[in-house]
C-alpha cells in the first residue's frame, strides 16, 4: 500500500483466489464477486477499499462498506478495518460513529441496508455491498448508485448465493459490459477448505444449503419453492417457433402495478410459447391502456386477462373503448377450490405444470428471478397457498410483477376464437362478434 513520498506495509498477504480478485477489482469500475463461505471474500473487500482509500488522488474521498444491517457491518469488519490500518500514521478511529480517517483525508465509514436513506444526498468514491442477496433491490438502483456519479465511484458486490434475487441479476448483467468484471468460485474450485470438512459440512447440511453455500449455485431450491430454477432455466433453452403453436389460442395478461417501484407488464403467450414480456415503470393508466390497446390490435388474442386488484381504471377504459378485458381477481375463489385457497395459487401452479409440459420462457433475468421467488405452503384443509407479495419483499426480493404477468394467461381456459371478416368498420363494430364469445365459458 502505498501514499505519496511513503510506503505503508499491511498486515494481509492474498492468497488464491484473492490474488486475482484484487488485480480484476483494480481493473474494472464495478465488481461482482459469487464466492462460497469461508473463502475471505470480506476481508479481500475490506483491503481494497483501504487501498483504495490511501492511494486516491482526489480530495476528501468517501468509501462506505455497506451490509444487510449496520450491526452485521460491524461484527463482520470492524475488528478487520481497525487491524489493516494499524500501521497507518494519524489514522483516527471512531468507535461511536464506526467511521476511519486517513492523513490524507480519505474516510470509511460502516453503514447498514436496513437504514440506506442515512447516505442519500452523500457522494462515495467507492462501495462494498456484502451478501447483497438479503438487500432490497431499490437499495443499489434508487440509493446507493447515484451516490457514485458525481465522482464515477466504483462498487463491489461479494456474497454467497441466496436464491434469485439482486445478486443473481446483478451477477447476470455483469457478464454483458466491458466495465463490469463477475466471478464466481466454488469450494471445489479453491481448495481453501479440506476434503474432510466438507464432508462433515455435507453430513449435517441439506443438500440445497449445501449447494448453495458452498457449490455457489444460485439454483439450489428450497424444498417449498413452487418453480425451481432448474425448471425454468431448462424452459429458457427450449426453442420453439410460429409454426409449432399455430392454431393455439393466444393469451394477453397484463399485471398493473400496484406501488412506485412495482412494474405494469404485458405478456402474450401462444400454446407453448411465451413472447418477450413488455416492461412498464411509472406509467399512468391511460397511457398503460393505450399500450395494451395497440398490443391487443397487433396480435388479437382470443382473450385478454387483466389483474383486477389495481387495474380498475385499466379494465374500465380498455372497455369504453371496445376492448373485451377480464378482469382476474388473484384472490377470488380458485375453478378448483378442493386444490388452491385463491385465484392466485391455482394460476400460479397451472403455471408451472405448462413449464413441465414444455413451455418456453425468453432468457430473461427479471423474468427468472419473478418465477422462482415465492414460496408456497398448505393450509389445514391441505390446500396450496401461495407466498404474498409483500412477504417477497420483506425477505429482500421485489414484487414478481413480470411472472404475475404470465400466470395471469392462466385465468381460464381459452380456445381460439372464430375471425371476424369484416375489418372496416371501428374499434367497436370490430369488437361486436367477439363480444358473443366468452372465453371464460371455454373448455
Amino acid at each position: 500500500m502505498r501514499l505519496p513520498m511513503n510506503e505503508i506495509v499491511i498486515p494481509y498477504h492474498p492468497r488464491y483466489p484473492q490474488n486475482v480478485i484484487h488485480s480484476q477489482m483494480d481493473s474494472h469500475r464495478f465488481s461482482v464477486i459469487v464466492a462460497h463461505r469461508r473463502l475471505g471474500k470480506t476481508v479481500c473487500a475490506v483491503n481494497h477499499m483501504i487501498k483504495k482509500a490511501l492511494t486516491v488522488t482526489v480530495p476528501n474521498a468517501r468509501y462506505a462498506y455497506m451490509a444487510p444491517q449496520l450491526k452485521q457491518a460491524k461484527r463482520n469488519t470492524w475488528d478487520y478495518f481497525k487491524r489493516f490500518v494499524q500501521p497507518v500514521p494519524d489514522v483516527k478511529i471512531s468507535e461511536s460513529e464506526l467511521t476511519i480517517s486517513l492523513p490524507n483525508d480519505s474516510r470509511i465509514m460502516l453503514l447498514g441496508a436496513d437504514n440506506p436513506d442515512a447516505i442519500r444526498g452523500m457522494y462515495l468514491d467507492g462501495v462494498v455491498m456484502d451478501e447483497v442477496a438479503q438487500m432490497k433491490p431499490e437499495v443499489w438502483g434508487e440509493i446507493v448508485r447515484p451516490t457514485l456519479v458525481d465522482r464515477q465511484g466504483w462498487a463491489v458486490f461479494i456474497g454467497t448465493p441466496k436464491g434469485m434475487n439482486l445478486f443473481y441479476e446483478l451477477y447476470e448483467y455483469a457478464q454483458t459490459l466491458d466495465d463490469w468484471y463477475s466471478a464466481l468460485y466454488r469450494v471445489d474450485e479453491t481448495d481453501i477448505i479440506t476434503e474432510s470438512e466438507l464432508e462433515m459440512a455435507k453430513a449435517t447440511m441439506s443438500d440445497a444449503a449445501y449447494r448453495q453455500e458452498f457449490l455457489c449455485d444460485f439454483s439450489a431450491s428450497s424444498d417449498d419453492t413452487l418453480i425451481t430454477i432448474d425448471l425454468v432455466s431448462a424452459a429458457c433453452k427450449k426453442t420453439i417457433t410460429p409454426a409449432d403453436v399455430r392454431g393455439a389460442p393466444k393469451i394477453l395478461g397484463v399485471d398493473v402495478a400496484r406501488f412506485g417501484d412495482d412494474r405494469s407488464v404485458i405478456v402474450l403467450r401462444q400454446g407453448l410459447w411465451c413472447h418477450e414480456p413488455i416492461v412498464f415503470t411509472d406509467i399512468d393508466n391511460m397511457t398503460l391502456a393505450q399500450r395494451i390497446a395497440a398490443q391487443y390490435d397487433h396480435h388479437e388474442p382470443d382473450a385478454l386477462f387483466i389483474d383486477a386488484g389495481r387495474g380498475e381504471g385499466v379494465i374500465d377504459r380498455l372497455r369504453q373503448l371496445g376492448y373485451p378485458a377480464i378482469e382476474v381477481n388473484f384472490g377470488g375463489k380458485p375453478a378448483d377450490p378442493v386444490r388452491y385457497a385463491n385465484k392466485r395459487s391455482e394460476m400460479w401452479d397451472k403455471c408451472r405444470e405448462w413449464i413441465e409440459a414444455g413451455g418456453a420462457l425468453p432468457n430473461m433475468p427479471d423474468l427468472k428471478t419473478d418465477l422462482v421467488s415465492p414460496t408456497y405452503k398448505m393450509d389445514a384443509s391441505d390446500r396450496m397457498v401461495l407466498e404474498a407479495k409483500d412477504d417477497i419483499k420483506k425477505r429482500g426480493g421485489r414484487s414478481p410483477d413480470i411472472a404475475d404477468a404470465l400466470v395471469l394467461t392462466f385465468a381460464a381456459p381459452v380456445r381460439p376464437k372464430l375471425k371476424v371478416t369484416d375489418r372496416s368498420n371501428t374499434a367497436k363494430n370490430r369488437f361486436s362478434n367477439a363480444d358473443k364469445y366468452d372465453p371464460l365459458k371455454a373448455r
